[in-house]
């Protein structure tokens, strides 16, 4: 059977990158996601209005209640050996993963698919290899400008040759329009916007079809960012796409507007497949996205908005007024009467009586149950969520005893617990795909820091062999959640007093055990 040209390939690629748009568009994914963005930016009115109006964003807080208390430290990764002959290599493998975490800054692009996987439902991150080697001019080795008379060669300096771990924004990542889960999907791509004058540049890429690329965006800040043609034909961005078969275990990358690829379809270059690792928050059944904590709660926070705002409204009406008879008063009574000072004299020029001449219109009182309104919507909100007020902050004003806080602490992070294992999961696969990129691209020698039982800082070399072997990846429970340092004394505390029966029968070494306590 002979093979299909690169063309038709191009061809049924883009065809279906169509589908999956017009799927997200025709089921409101896109609409979705930019409006939740729009409820956590506190833009919750569609429309401009004269009138007065309150937005209390409740959605603000929950986001940031949620996040912290399940991705705020650095993991604890612990790595394993399959079989017992790598024993050696995965315990320099936990080492250097959780070293790279810290140094390659990995933390803070992991919290960024956090908060966009309470947001929208699910969150993304890429992994990869980055090698950039660069040549330098210099004399017999040396890097500096050559000496005079003396014989300049060339040589490569390796600037940077490690794995990295990216935050991809969900509007960028497109999946099979049929897919339900990660496992059936059959084709993943992300969508990547670049100077035109990079892609150009990028020698990557094949010749003639960069050559052909052109601008499909100019800077929304330009003077007229509805321009497609701009004087400097390099200016403005082009948008490429990685085009990942999973079915045919291929990659390859073309632009929006290209009719060749910028790289032919190549084998997956990764040993575990495609590079993206998927958060996922509420599934829905027989549905690929999952859906978020801001779009069951997004009804609630609208009626708090227009509860409020009535609220409002209502104290600006409400003002007292009187009725007299004008008669009665001359200009300085009428100035007195209006007056707001205190103990001021009214003079009345009549001898009719009192009751008669001045009495206070009848306001309509709100009932007070329209005031607790705000509150019940708050309350749905928290039960929604699943964001107690303790984890808010707030304080009750029934006095409560240690364990029966503890109790409701216990139950309010009972939601918290199911958020807490997805981002532990996701770690570890992340972890996995940066120890299987190193196996698989890493060259020469590297340095790690590591800490020791005892505290000490220690520095080993590894190259690509030590970090042979199949490993299995999990994360210590709990270690990206705050740290309670009242907690841990009371635990050390409980510890002491649970190990002090040993101690007197000469089975606990006291030191050792107060060594351990302390550190």
């Amino acid at each position: 059977m002979a093979r299909k040209p690169t063309s038709e390939y191009l061809k049924q690629y883009k065809q279906k990158l169509e589908f999956s748009k017009r799927w997200r568009k025709n089921d409101g994914y896109d609409a979705t996601w930019k409006r939740l963005t729009d409820l956590y930016k506190g833009r919750h009115y569609e429309h401009y209005s004269d009138e007065d109006r309150l937005l209390i964003n409740i959605v603000f807080s929950t986001i940031n209640v949620i996040a912290p208390s399940i991705a705020i430290n650095y993991p604890k990764i612990v790595v394993n050996a399959v079989k017992p002959e790598n024993a050696p290599n995965a315990i320099i493998a936990e080492a250097v993963v959780n070293y790279w975490w810290r140094h390659r800054d990995i933390r803070t692009e992991f919290r960024r698919a956090v908060k966009d996987f309470i947001m929208y439902g699910h969150g993304w991150i890429k992994v990869g290899y980055r090698f950039v080697e660069e040549e330098m001019i210099g004399e017999d080795g040396d890097v500096s400008d050559p000496i005079e008379g003396g014989e300049s060669t060339t040589n490569s300096v390796i600037l940077e040759d490690s794995p990295f771990a990216e935050r991809v924004s969900p509007m960028d990542v497109f999946v099979d329009a049929d897919a339900t889960s990660m496992s059936d999907m059959r084709w993943i791509a992300q969508r990547i916007r670049r100077p035109l004058a990079d892609v150009k540049s990028d020698k990557r890429y094949n010749k003639t079809a960069r050559e052909a690329v052109s601008v499909m965006a100019v800077s929304r800040y330009s003077d007229d960012p509805s321009r497609r043609k701009v004087n400097d034909k390099n200016a403005g961005y082009a948008e490429i796409w990685e085009y990942y078969d999973i079915a045919n275990k291929t990659m390859c990358v073309f632009a929006e507007d290209g009719e060749q690829f910028l790289v032919k379809p190549m084998k997956m270059p990764y040993s575990f497949g495609h590079p993206f690792v998927m958060l996922r928050d509420y599934d829905v059944p027989d549905t690929f996205y999952p859906i978020g904590e801001l779009e069951a709660i997004e009804p609630l926070q609208k009626e708090l908005n227009e509860t409020r705002t009535q609220m409002m409204n209502h104290r600006k009406r409400f003002a007292r007024k009187y009725l007299y008879k004008e008669s009665a008063f001359d200009q300085l009574g009428r100035t007195a009467l209006e007056s707001e000072e205190d103990n001021v004299m009214v003079p009345v020029i009549t001898d009719e009586p009192l009751p008669n001449v001045m009495m206070a219109l009848p306001a309509t009182i709100t009932p007070p149950e329209f005031y607790n309104q705000s509150n019940m919507i708050i309350s749905d909100i928290d039960r929604i969520s699943g964001v107690s007020e303790f984890m808010r902050g707030a304080s009750t004003e029934i006095r409560r005893t240690a364990t029966e806080s503890s109790l409701l602490q216990d139950a309010a992070n009972a939601r918290t617990a199911d958020k807490l294992a997805t981002v532990e999961q996701s770690v570890a696969q992340v972890a996995r795909r940066l120890v299987a990129l190193t196996q698989q691209f890493m060259t020469g020698e590297q340095v790690a820091r590591i800490t020791a039982k005892n505290g000490e800082q220690v520095w080993i070399t590894y190259d690509r062999e030590y970090l042979e072997g199949d490993f299995d990846f999990e994360v210590e429970a709990g270690s990206t959640q705050p740290q309670n340092e009242s907690f841990r004394r009371q635990m050390a505390l409980q510890m002491v007093d649970a190990m002090a029966p040993f101690a007197s029968l000469g089975v606990i070494d006291m030191r050792k055990l107060a060594a351990h306590v302390l550190q």
